[in-house]
């Protein structure tokens, strides 16, 4: 049976302070959480009911245990999650200070078993197979994983919905492209001429297009050859445009930020619940950018994916909200 989200990259151990508002210097307790971005937007597609598994690998500890009991107690499949002998499972550290500054702190070297994925290694009939299959641009920033991703991707030809999440975070590329962002132009545009949906920031879509102005930056996107550019746009909300030149502008949902560092993973996943359930682009984006809501004001990632009802009271939140604004102006 395919999968209905198959995702393939990054994984981890997401090691957060239990204390907001102070340094890693001053913090005196933390919680352990699945972590890494398409995993955890496998996570938040099995929270809606659909079935999910992620290609990728960890270290040969007991770091990398825990990755696999935590994504068979979410109810995420587990048989694609290899072992690399490179390097121990990467942790992920961060510091919390509400609303806007969550510095994160990567223990990624000398290199993280989930770049050491061999195109080879891959089953490259899940993959064309599955309904969705996500990708992201940490896949591209190194070999062998480069290769495999696009590998996947070629292999796939836009079978279902191919989603590529720009995920720009140049500390992970070893080559020029951390200083010269331009660099990695080339293994972006490779990977958009497979993929149907593309989904990323400003900063992240400057990077594959070099367009930072949001409108252009989609119409990039989609000359580039995707089908759907979602650009998000963070305090303006989120800016989605479709082949046929149709737009959907959708503004932020308020929330009292506790962390906002899974709200881009929830959103990745509630997207998926969207365009699996056949929804129109408007409303998938809606429901994408209340789940992200949701997600910034819990404390962790991976844990604190919601569930559909979840989403629609925040929805129904923000609408009542809005419209107590209207009456008062």
């Amino acid at each position: 049976m395919p999968f209905d989200v198959l995702t393939i990259g990054r994984v981890g151990v997401d090691v957060y302070p239990l204390q907001t508002g102070v340094g890693l210097a001053e913090v005196t307790s933390f919680g352990k959480y699945l972590g890494g971005s398409p995993t955890n937007v496998a996570v938040a597609a099995a929270r809606y009911g659909h079935s999910a598994a992620v290609i990728t690998k960890t270290g040969r500890d007991p770091f990398g245990e825990f990755v696999r009991q935590a994504l068979e107690g979410y109810g995420v499949d587990a048989r694609f999650v290899g072992t690399s002998d490179i390097a121990p499972t990467p942790v992920t550290f961060c510091e919390i200070f509400p609303p806007d500054d969550f510095p994160l702190y990567f223990y990624r070297l000398p290199k993280a078993p989930d770049l050491d994925i061999e195109a080879g290694e891959l089953d490259l009939d899940a993959v064309r197979d599955a309904r969705i299959f996500w990708v992201t641009g940490t896949g591209l920033s190194e070999e062998p994983s480069r290769s495999a991703t696009l590998a996947a991707l070629a292999t796939r030809a836009k079978a279902g919905a191919t989603v590529f999440d720009l995920d720009w975070r140049p500390t992970f590329w070893k080559d020029t492209a951390w200083a010269d962002p331009s660099q990695a132009r080339a293994y972006y545009a490779e990977a958009l001429r497979h993929t149907t949906v593309a989904v990323g920031n400003l900063d992240e879509c400057e990077v594959a297009t070099g367009e930072r102005e949001p409108y252009a930056a989609a119409k990039a996107l989609l000359a580039a050859g995707v089908e759907l550019a979602v650009v998000k746009q963070g305090p303006k909300g989120v800016l989605a445009m479709d082949r046929d030149g149709a737009t959907a502008e959708i503004p932020p949902v308020p929330v009292d930020v506790v962390n906002g560092l899974g709200a881009g993973d929830a959103f990745g996943g509630a997207l998926c619940h969207g365009l699996l359930s056949g929804w129109d682009t408007r409303r998938t984006v809606t429901f994408a950018n209340a789940a992200g809501a949701v997600v910034a004001g819990r404390l962790s990632c991976s844990d604190a994916m919601p569930i559909e009802a979840e989403v629609d009271a925040k929805l129904r939140e923000a609408s009542l909200a809005s419209t107590s604004v209207e009456r008062k102006a």
